[in-house]
């Protein structure tokens, strides 16, 4: 498509978009008595406006039943996290036994590698993305810590080449060749939270599977961002938070993916809770751990409803844009905004940013930015752009397709040449 950085065009974009209705079910914050840009939903996205209505039932029902709402609720409390299972296959692209809504993301992490690190004679090592979030580095760090070992001895993480930002392909696949019957796990994040890079998730398990490792993702910046095929790519677990761009709120539960086929296994090690156990038997309150079928083995506790309930709404909405309809969005989107991006910085000569998202992408363009950065990202701030700004020089921006505008697309590019006026 021949892009024009134009209001004419990104209105005509807009006109043409099927899902642009959407953007009415959520809240944004306000500038001037208009809407910001809001570029931030890969940190936090907008509130579905039908989510108070939601909360505000639990807590009715909370007040009129009391513990009996966990039967007589209009949505049940006590099989609340079966309703999400359709959804979130959907997403990740898996199987309703293998999909389920709980605790935190780097919890989730922890206790799903008690069951898939299990290192044993030489083949002890993990294999990570250099410079991941650091809340996956303190994961791993104290998994091998855990086990006996150092994270120099387990620990081997992949970088890009010298002068190159994103990891290819083909090191990632030769590392792991390299590594193999000394790699017990591959734990990377399915999109890399400073470059937006995504990774070849399926390549990178089959590779895994070959030489016999355990492969696990972090679906943070993936889970309803990218489009996922976690059971037909093999993958054997994942976890994910449910607060970026499936919109369910701040610190609201997350969720994980167990392969079908581990559902049998029941000599699995894992840290247990009486949510894991099959419903049916749960009030028998006996010894001895029974795990329920599936990804439900690995809850713990029953269902943060008050919670669930903004991201049950959040969801349906997701399921209603449908996940094709949303990727195919997010690919002109964020084609738009590196257009924009790029005219600008042809333009303006006192511009000096270079957009280091390779083409392996999701809804984020991440921002090289040199001399006055930090300033130029305040800057957009005053003015109405909520972006987000990583040390040392980084800003990340992300047109989010169920809620973002072209002509946000637009008006953003038209922020930027106002901030760098006001700056000189």
């Amino acid at each position: 498509m021949d892009f024009k950085n134009t209001y004419g065009f990104a209105e005509d974009l807009d006109n043409t978009d099927a899902l642009k209705r959407f953007r009415d079910e959520f809240y944004f914050p306000q500038h001037l008595g208009e809407n910001k840009i809001y570029f931030a939903g890969n940190s936090l996205g907008l509130q579905p406006k039908k989510g108070k209505d939601a909360l505000l039932q639990e807590l009715d029902d909370w007040a009129e039943f009391g513990v009996d709402g966990h039967f007589e609720a209009k949505n049940p409390w006590y099989s609340y996290h079966e309703f999400f299972k359709k959804g979130l296959a959907e997403v990740v692209g898996a199987k309703e036994i293998e999909v389920t809504p709980m605790g935190g993301l780097t919890a989730n992490l922890h206790f799903l590698m008690v069951s898939f690190y299990q290192p044993k004679g030489k083949r002890i090592k993990i294999l990570c993305e250099g410079k991941a979030f650091p809340s996956d580095q303190y994961a791993l760090e104290t998994q091998v810590k855990f086990h006996g070992f150092t994270s120099s001895e387990a620990i081997v993480e992949l970088f890009p080449r010298d002068g190159e930002v994103g990891i290819r392909e083909e090191d990632i696949l030769t590392k792991i060749k390299e590594l193999g019957d000394e790699l017990a796990l591959i734990m990377i994040g399915g999109v890399n939270y400073y470059t937006g890079q995504v990774f070849p998730m399926k390549e990178i398990t089959k590779a895994g599977h070959d030489v016999g490792a355990i492969v696990g993702f972090d679906l943070a910046h993936a889970a309803g961002n990218v489009k996922l095929n976690l059971h037909d790519w093999g993958v054997d677990f994942a976890a994910w938070c449910s607060y970026k761009y499936l919109n369910a709120g701040p610190g609201s539960v997350a969720g994980i993916y167990v392969h079908e086929r581990h559902s049998e296994n029941n000599d699995l090690n894992r840290f247990a809770g009486w949510w894991g156990t099959p419903s049916e038997d749960r009030f028998q309150m006996e010894k001895g751990f029974i795990p329920a079928e599936g990804a439900d083995a690995w809850q713990l506790s029953n269902a943060p409803v008050l919670s669930m309930a903004v991201h049950k709404v959040a969801l349906d909405l997701h399921l209603q844009a449908g996940v094709e309809n949303l990727v195919e969005k997010q690919k002109l989107l964020t084609s738009y905004l590196e257009f924009v991006l790029r005219d600008i910085s042809e333009r303006i000569s006192s511009v000096n940013f270079t957009i280091i998202t390779p083409k392996e992408r999701g809804s984020q363009l991440s921002i090289l930015t040199e001399g006055k950065g930090k300033e130029l990202f305040n800057k957009m701030a005053e003015n109405g752009v909520i972006a987000d700004w990583r040390e040392p020089n980084v800003i990340r921006v992300a047109p989010v397709p169920m809620y973002n505008s072209f002509r946000d697309v637009f008006y953003f590019g038209q922020i930027i040449e106002k901030s760098i006026d006001e700056l000189n």
